[in-house]
């Protein structure tokens, strides 16, 4: 029975998705130390380090499927070695004598981390489709909500009027942001490894730029400048990235779990009957997929701290260090790409409730729109003076319950400068949005 809940029957599509699992299921590490070990023995046969005809009996029988993976097991046991044991079965299924030239030149650790190259390479894709979806869909929302105005909110308290797209616009941009990063990162990640025990690759001197070249070519990845056994920065700015992008989507999810309060009514993620959002509150709507994003983003987090732990190695080779990423890397992996299905599920149902946002910009009785009318008495009697009166004017509106426009048409200070007429269209909030809706166009364009 699975012990972690990325595995569990019950609670896995909460905690992450099947094709990111599938990238970091065993078998497929399996499949990708065997892919590294038939790719080093034909890059080997090639520059006659080993028999051609060995290089062909290796890469028959380099399949999972050929592989006892209980003898594995049994060997890591015995061996306290997580290699060995499968250079031995390969070694088994090989015919003739082929076996002798198994992992000819390398070191644990060169496989062991380029495995993992290979899985994050699998898993780019999978990201790049789902962010992309993500900001695709972000794009639409920004543009049908370009002109949709709401109470845009500074220390949880109302300020200005923006529009829902320009708030939408903000996260498309960090996005956007998001996945150039993950793009400039990637040659810096897939890179493979082939440095032999201390990363000299003493052992095929003669040919070992050679074989690297060739190796890296068959597996896809870049050729690594030179032996990264004890330098992680790559892996450490790939998790970082990652972790970046779920403290995005916790953003988004927050800012929706706050707005669907029933105080604001403004948005709700998807809902559909048959949803529960509670077993013993029948009435209750509750943001659940928002708060399993949070979930997500705030257990990816420390992975990011993790990682740059991991960075901190002993001379040459230093596993205390190393074998931390095999722990945190599918984990960082299969929950960060959780968090961006949430989320494109949530921003492509999400509901918006416009005669709400409308409802809430009067909720202040006005003075939401002090600083408009500020400038305008500002105009007449300068700035500062302006904020001193409308200051007074607005305090005074909030502790008596007063509507902002009755205790400015009051104030002689107010009504020597500026009409009634003045005043109410002032305090007109769909008129002062700024350049909110110019904004979702520069980042979002138009239809």
């Amino acid at each position: 029975m699975p012990a972690h809940v990325i595995d569990s029957l019950f609670f896995k599509d909460l905690f992450g998705t099947a094709p990111m699992r599938a990238v970091f299921d065993d078998i497929a590490l399996l499949q990708k130390w065997l892919d590294y070990e038939a790719a080093l023995a034909r890059a080997e046969a090639a520059v006659g380090v080993i028999p051609p005809a060995a290089a062909d009996a290796i890469t028959r029988a380099a399949r999972a499927e050929n592989i006892d993976t209980d003898a594995i097991k049994r060997g890591v046991d015995k061996t306290v070695h997580p290699l060995v044991a499968l250079i031995w079965e390969l070694s088994r299924q090989c015919d003739g004598d082929a076996g002798r030239y198994v992992h000819w030149g390398a070191t644990t650790q060169d496989v062991m981390d380029t495995a993992i190259i290979l899985q994050l390479k699998d898993a780019y894709p999978i990201f790049e489709q789902t962010l992309d979806a993500l900001i695709d869909a972000l794009t639409t929302l920004a543009r049908a909500h370009r002109d949709t105005p709401m109470a845009g909110r500074t220390h949880g308290q109302q300020a200005l009027p923006i529009t829902f797209g320009f708030k939408v616009a903000v996260w498309l941009a960090e996005l956007r942001r998001h996945r150039v990063r993950l793009a400039e990162g990637k040659p810096r990640l897939l890179i493979g490894e082939f440095g032999g025990a201390v990363g000299t690759l003493a052992s095929v001197s003669e040919h070992g730029f050679a074989i690297q070249e060739r190796l890296m070519a068959e597996l896809g990845l870049n050729v690594p400048e030179i032996a990264w056994h004890t330098a992680r920065d790559h892996i450490a700015e790939f998790a970082t990235h990652l972790a970046m992008i779920g403290a995005t989507l916790a953003k988004i999810a927050h800012e929706i779990i706050d707005l669907q309060k029933i105080e604001f009514g403004e948005v709700e993620e998807p809902f559909e009957l048959g949803k529960v959002g509670s077993s013993t509150m029948p009435q209750k709507r509750n943001p659940m997929l928002c708060e399993a994003i949070l979930t997500l983003a705030r257990l990816t987090r420390g992975h990011a701290t993790t990682a740059v732990d991991a960075m901190f190695h002993e001379h040459e080779r230093d596993w205390s260090s190393f074998q931390m990423e095999w722990a945190f890397l599918p984990e960082l992996c299969i929950m960060t790409h959780g968090a961006l299905d949430l989320t494109l599920r949530v921003v492509s149902g999400l509901v918006v409730y416009p005669d709400n946002m409308r409802r809430n910009l009067d909720i202040s009785g006005g003075t939401l729109l002090s600083e408009r009318v500020m400038l305008a008495l500002g105009a007449h009697i300068g700035r500062q003076d302006a904020h001193d009166v409308i200051y007074e004017a607005a305090m005074h509106a909030f502790e008596h319950r007063e509507p902002f426009a009755d205790v400015l048409k009051r104030d002689p200070r107010v009504t020597a400068h500026l009409s009634d007429d003045t005043i109410e269209a002032l305090l007109d909030p769909v008129q002062y949005t700024g350049l909110a809706a110019a904004y979702v166009d520069r980042v979002a364009g138009t239809d």
